[in-house]
Parts: structure tokens; C-alpha cells; sequence
């Protein structure tokens, strides 16, 4: 019995990272809102946590709308098994990327570096919230963390 319970902590679990519109733009985009941390420093602290975690997390990143569509549409049949995602603007009005996300079968977390409840009112509404499995805003790189975390306890259950 506890050998089994020692494997089961070696299973990899495969979550996504999706990034969107403008966001390998992060160390150079409105530091004050952003923070100086890149996008491949995030990308890099997920992968690292993802290891101690057990789970294997894949980074992407685009500003065109329709790749980004595509790469939701992959994970429906990769295994992906949870989905981390930062659509950028697209979070307040692309039906597309959220429509694409609804296809999935796992769960999703919205994380944001800001609090978009603190920001522009136009910032305030989130297409994709209703299908998450919840968000996670305002704690800058950490949000990211935060919400890998919530993902790797999601697919455990």
C-alpha cells in the first residue's frame, strides 16, 4: 500500500499556460501596474514549481487571437489536464477564446498580475470567469503561482 501511495506522487500531471495579447511584453509594460518581471522569468518559476508539484506545465504565449484558439483546441486532446490562463485584454471581450476554452474538459484558472476590479471598469468584466474554475488577481508574478497551485488541487481533487 505505501509503495503505491509513493508512486502516485511521481504521476505527472500536464497543465497549460496560456499568456495572451501584449503579455511578453511584461518587464517593459507599465512597470507600475506589472511590475519589472518578464514573461520568461514567469514562465520559468511555473515550470520549476510545476516539478516540485509534480506536473509538467507547458508555457504559450501569442498575440494572434486565432493561435491562441488553436492551442485550446490541441489541449482538448493532449492531455492537457488543467489550463492556467492570462488572456490579457482578450479577457473582457473574446467570446472566441472563451467559446474555445468551453470545449475543455478540465478545469481553468484566470490569474491576473493586477486586480482588474481595482482598474479601468472596462476591466472590471471577465468573458472567461463564468467557465473558470476560478480567478486569481492582483498578487503580480505571484498570481501565477497561485494559480498553478489552485490547478495541481483541482486535478487531485
Amino acid at each position: 500500500m505505501a509503495a503505491q501511495a509513493h508512486k502516485s506522487l511521481h504521476i505527472t500531471m500536464k497543465i497549460l499556460t496560456l499568456n495572451g495579447i501584449n503579455l511578453n511584453m511584461f518587464g517593459k509594460r507599465d512597470p507600475a501596474q506589472y511590475g519589472t518581471v518578464t514573461l520568461a522569468e514567469i514562465d520559468a518559476q511555473l515550470v520549476a514549481l510545476g516539478q516540485e508539484l509534480g506536473a509538467e506545465v507547458e508555457c504559450f504565449q501569442t498575440n494572434i487571437e486565432g493561435e491562441m484558439a488553436e492551442r485550446i483546441h490541441r489541449a482538448h486532446t493532449d492531455g492537457t489536464q488543467a489550463v492556467l490562463i492570462n488572456a490579457g485584454a482578450w479577457t473582457h471581450y473574446s467570446y472566441g477564446i472563451r467559446d474555445a476554452l468551453a470545449i475543455l474538459h478540465c478545469p481553468i484558472i484566470e490569474v491576473h498580475m493586477s486586480n482588474i476590479h481595482a482598474r479601468e471598469e472596462f476591466r472590471h468584466h471577465s468573458v472567461i470567469a463564468p467557465i473558470a474554475k476560478g480567478q486569481i488577481a492582483g498578487f503580480g508574478a505571484d498570481s501565477y503561482l497561485l494559480g498553478l497551485r489552485a490547478a495541481v488541487s483541482a486535478i487531485r481533487g
